[in-house]
């Protein structure tokens, strides 16, 4: 897959923290955000679902254990995190799709998606390929389907050494992250009622969103 040499921010933000990264992630409470989301998609028996930036796989997996008939996919860009993502699918013998791939160049068909989720990823992205993405989104969803979003939304938030450990090497890309930029990118890019439908705190501000083709 050609897009798969493009440059990109490792899982973990470096390549050696990777081995600590689902320990530190559930320390800071991103599972239980994560599940919250879940909760949100109302994913059904029979549904394709796509996770975008899926990392180690932790909320793949979580999908497929809760709705055992549904035909999951996970799409990162690194080769490393993917491959902890296939085992971790292995020791819960589960059945998941993990491409590599972009969030801006989603390698699937128009229509073909009934949930898109994205947890804690969009903020990683440049301001352009976070409105590609979101048009990348809605091309490939059916009519009918839904995106589940949930990101930090607060540029100036107060972030624990692990989080500033993460994104120190993009964070004036949290700038643009504000809910108000975040629903009129997806109005832009065609969805139907973008919405806000929560908030928390997670190394600063989180909002879950909605949106709907």
């Amino acid at each position: 897959m050609a897009n798969a040499q493009r440059a990109y921010l490792p899982a973990a933000g470096k390549d050696w923290l990777l081995p600590f990264y689902d320990p530190l992630v559930k320390l800071s409470g991103a599972d239980r955000v994560r599940r919250k989301l879940f909760d949100q998609a109302g994913i059904r028996p029979g549904d394709r679902v796509l996770d975008i930036g899926c990392g180690t796989g932790t909320l793949a997996v979580l999908i497929k254990q809760r709705v055992p008939d549904t035909d999951v996919v996970g799409l990162d860009p690194d080769p490393k995190a993917l491959a902890r993502a296939h085992r971790k699918a292995q020791r819960a013998h589960v059945s998941v799709q993990f491409d590599q791939g972009f969030a801006d160049a989603l390698p699937y068909a128009d229509a073909s998606i009934d949930r898109v989720l994205s947890s804690l990823m969009l903020h990683h992205l440049p301001t352009e390929a976070k409105r590609k993405a979101l048009r990348e989104v809605r091309r490939v969803l059916k009519p009918g389907g839904s995106f589940h979003l949930l990101d930090f939304s607060e540029p100036r938030a107060h972030l624990h050494r692990f989080s500033d450990l993460m994104h120190k090497l993009h964070a004036h890309q949290l700038q643009d992250n504000t809910e108000e930029r975040l629903l009129g990118w997806m109005r832009e890019a065609g969805f139907v009622h973008p919405r806000i439908t929560g908030t928390g705190r997670l190394l600063g501000q989180i909002t879950y969103f909605t949106a709907s083709v």
